[in-house]
């Protein structure tokens, strides 16, 4: 499992006092509003910074960090991804899991088959959708409802899956 987990990106710098404008990776946007920190990783450096105001306005956040205080400051932290660290995620429901944490994980069908690995989780609306590699590195699609996710068990890495009539057509 990951020690930390993407939480947005800063896109650009925002006004002349050096808020930076970010487009959040969670389904929680409003969450920033109770950080007091972010990791911010610029590729070449990664740092803790501090929270000082939060607006969020449409699907953006817009993050006052303390020391960002122009526009050439925060021009500094463009692409730049924000990262919070487990203790500072939010709390799941049962049920629930991280993306991070399911990217990787070996699926394998109700008689313990290996069908391959979780590459990706596609955010639809209704369900998610987890992209699965198998070994011939074609992908299905495995929707995450009831009837095909039997078990998700992140001590071990695996996901137990009933494949659905017409899956691997």
């Amino acid at each position: 499992m990951e020690d930390v987990l993407k939480v947005g990106v800063i896109t650009a710098p925002h006004g002349v006092r050096g808020e930076v404008k970010v487009f959040p990776t969670t389904d929680e946007p409003k969450r920033f509003r109770k950080l007091k920190e972010v990791i911010v990783e610029t590729g070449t450096e990664r740092k803790v910074m501090e929270i000082e105001g939060v607006k969020l306005f449409k699907q953006f956040v817009f993050l006052k960090l303390k020391g960002v205080d122009s526009m050439e400051d925060a021009e500094l932290y463009r692409r730049a991804e924000l990262y919070v660290t487990r203790r500072n995620a939010v709390r799941l429901n049962e049920d629930e899991y991280f993306i991070a944490d399911l990217i990787g994980l070996k699926v394998i069908d109700e008689d313990g088959a290996y069908l391959g690995v979780v590459q990706d989780v596609i955010l639809t609306g209704a369900n998610d959708v987890y992209v699965v590699r198998m070994p011939n590195d074609e992908d299905i699609l495995l929707p995450a409802i009831k009837q095909c996710i039997l078990k998700i068990d992140l001590e071990e890495g695996f996901i137990r899956v009933h494949i659905l009539e017409g899956l691997l057509d």
